[in-house]
């Protein structure tokens, strides 16, 4: 008897092992979703969405004078997207919306003087790699051989020169947003031309900015005199890391530098991630409220370190698992992403960041969208 009930509870014990670890696997899986949540369906709705949208303004009524990042945020999202599932029709639409810069909408193509500008050189860069219409990667490579040219326009600063100098693109300005917006455009013209310098000089450009205003914790500050983690400021530099990060060579000098900075975020941010998957308007407030684009940013940098190797799978592949699906119910039935955070300039005022507007619809939402279906769907 006592021989059969130790076989029994150790039969016991074996199932509810198998059970957990069942449990977790499912927890952190990252290819099948529940119908109407899945990375093709959501990514489909959104990138339709972004193809009927006119060109945004900021929220403003009125046509913008050039094309804003965050609309080209959103258009490199719909493209890659548009790649990772295969959909020839939405590559043509995208195309489709691209034309007229080449004639009757030229005007709107954004002068490579300033980060916000020259990050549109990404999306004329992935149509190339898509289509290989040489019209494309000779924009899109001026763009990028512009953000390391001579300093020029209305944006030089008197330590524009000094930059370059160091190597560094004359646009540099230590804000944590530049890390998505010059490794994007970089990066991108890596992939299209083979030629190493791009991405390393965005690999240079990273190490600067990682050690200039990384905290002990991980994660960012607003501004070196504004310290806040506010969400989307640190959201910029996830993405900008992975997309770095996934194409930068591995031999290349500054990769572990990078490598860890990413990890060190990841660690932070898996801290400070809410019960329901989001993460906060400020990461480490609790009072603060779930913020869709920081949560579809640091979703975007988790599935990447997962797919990529760089992160436990079980571990992170869960909190990005939990953290899209919580994503989507933010998703309205026009394909609009709520809760996202209006514009939002430094200023050393807790209260500021909590009474920020919430819009519904901004680019600034839709993007990373757009980025996580893709990264769910690469290989």
């Amino acid at each position: 008897m006592k021989t059969m009930m130790a076989g029994l509870l150790t039969l016991l014990v074996i199932n509810t092992e198998m059970a957990t670890a069942q449990k977790k696997s499912a927890d952190a899986n990252l290819t099948h979703f529940p119908k109407g949540s899945t990375p093709k369906e959501i990514g489909k709705r959104v990138a339709e969405r972004f193809v009927a949208t006119p060109h945004p303004n900021f929220g403003r009524a009125t046509s913008p004078k050039q094309i804003t990042y965050p609309e080209v945020c959103a258009w490199y999202g719909a493209l890659t997207f548009a790649r990772a599932s295969d959909d020839k029709a939405l590559t043509g639409s995208l195309v489709q919306r691209f034309e007229p810069f080449f004639t009757t909408e030229a005007a709107l193509v954004p002068k490579a003087d300033h980060v916000d500008h020259t990050v549109f050189g990404s999306v004329p860069l992935e149509l190339y790699i898509q289509t290989k219409d040489k019209r494309y990667l000779d924009m899109g490579k001026a763009i990028a051989d512009k953000q390391w040219g001579t300093p020029e326009g209305p944006h030089v600063k008197p330590e524009s020169q000094g930059y370059k100098d160091r190597g560094l693109t004359w646009q540099t300005r230590m804000w944590i947003d530049d890390m998505f917006m010059i490794t994007a455009v970089q990066s991108q013209a890596y992939r299209a031309t083979g030629d190493k310098e791009y991405i390393n000089r965005a690999a240079r450009e990273m190490v600067v900015y990682l050690d200039s205003l990384q905290q002990p914790n991980g994660l960012f500050y607003h501004a070196p005199d504004v310290p806040y983690f506010w969400g989307r400021g640190d959201g910029w530099m996830a993405a900008g890391m992975s997309e770095l990060l996934r194409s930068l060579p591995k031999d290349n000098p500054d990769r572990e530098r990078i490598m860890k900075g990413y990890k060190t975020m990841m660690a932070s941010l898996l801290k400070y991630q809410a019960p329901d998957g989001m993460w906060r308007q400020l990461i480490d407030d609790p009072e603060a409220w779930p913020e869709t684009s920081a949560t579809g940013m640091f979703t975007f940098a988790m599935i990447t370190g997962v797919k990529n190797g760089w992160l436990d799978a079980a571990t992170y592949g869960a909190a990005a698992r939990k953290a899209w699906l919580a994503l989507v119910k933010y998703i309205d039935d026009n394909a609009d992403v709520r809760e996202v955070c209006e514009g939002t300039n430094k200023k050393n005022d807790r209260q500021y960041y909590l009474d920020r507007g919430r819009i519904t619809g901004d680019m600034h939402g839709q993007a990373p969208v757009l980025w996580c279906a893709t990264a769910l769907l690469r290989k």
